[in-house]
């Protein structure tokens, strides 16, 4: 629980009254622009740094005057670092493992996160997916009953993500309390039950994958035409729908329309093209997704 948590370095406000809450034996998802505020947040919350000014309890406790008492039931998966350059893997993951009272057993985690190729290989000589994995095993190897997972499949090939989404799932369904911070939007979408959206040291948005695309009955459309769009493209539809709607190019084939998905929309959107000479190869309606959601509320894509 962060309740109206202010961080101030220098002139710069990193955290700016903000409050949300995490439920129990679920998977929140933290998403936020660079710079957003996110990391002090969850630096505050894993107790790295003390707040200047609001409250923060982390299983009803206080990360920073009942430390001692909270580590052994947190985990904590950084996106960097974590691990000596030259031990190897599996050593690193055991003797994380002996620390604690009631460990995972390590050759279970180290097969469903697919470390038997690499165990015996130095820290130093991993690749990024499997720095990831590794990061991802010693968070968990000490059954927390909470972890902090920093973009737990950076690097990952697709079957290492979905087995990294599987083993997050079953921690859920085991009890275990998750918070994700990710910059693939799709990952927030498929893993969170709840999404709370920073901006500038503000929560500006929160609710469920589904609540925040629904949208009140926002959808997209998507654009896709065989010649390259003129760069006054996006405007200029924008001018042609008016407000309610947002318009951005995908790529120099493709532009998404956010807005009101009705009959009179695709109606103008069609107009537009004969305007403008404009031959469509493809015109598809669907419901937003969460990436579409954070862009709209943000004005910025969620870049790494």
């Amino acid at each position: 629980m962060v309740e109206d948590l202010r961080m101030t370095y220098g002139d710069k406000r990193a955290v700016d009254g903000l409050s949300l809450t995490v439920a129990l034996g679920s998977v929140t998802a933290v998403l936020g622009p660079n710079g957003a505020g996110k990391t002090t947040v969850l630096e505050t919350c894993e107790g790295y740094r003390r707040p200047q000014a609001g409250r923060v309890r982390v299983l009803g406790l206080d990360p920073q005057r009942q430390r001692r008492d909270l580590l052994p039931r947190i985990g904590v998966m950084l996106q960097d670092g974590g691990a000596w350059s030259g031990v190897r893997a599996v050593e690193m993951l055991r003797h994380i493992a002996v620390m604690h009272a009631h460990p995972l057993p390590v050759p279970m985690l180290v097969e469903r996160l697919g470390l038997e190729s690499c165990g015996r290989t130095p820290y130093r000589r991993l690749s990024g997916g499997q720095q990831q994995r590794l990061a991802l095993a010693m968070a968990v190897v000490g059954r927390p009953e909470l972890v902090f997972v920093d973009e737990p499949t950076a690097g990952m090939d697709p079957q290492a993500r979905r087995d990294t989404w599987d083993l997050l799932d079953e921690l859920r369904a085991d009890g275990v309390s998750i918070v994700l911070t990710t910059h693939y939007m799709d990952e927030a979408e498929r893993l969170a039950d709840q999404v709370h959206v920073i901006d500038q040291g503000r929560l500006i948005a929160s609710g469920s994958p589904s609540d925040l695309t629904r949208g009140g009955g926002t959808s997209t459309i998507r654009l896709v035409v065989t010649e390259p769009f003129p760069p006054s493209a996006p405007a200029s539809l924008q001018a042609t729908l008016g407000d309610g709607t947002v318009v951005r190019a995908v790529t120099e084939h493709s532009l998404l329309i956010t807005g009101p998905a009705d009959a009179s929309t695709l109606a103008k959107v069609s107009a537009w093209c004969d305007e403008q000479g404009v031959l469509p190869e493809s015109l598809t309606l669907g419901q937003r997704t969460l990436e579409d959601v954070f862009l709209a509320i943000t004005g910025r894509e969620l870049a790494a």
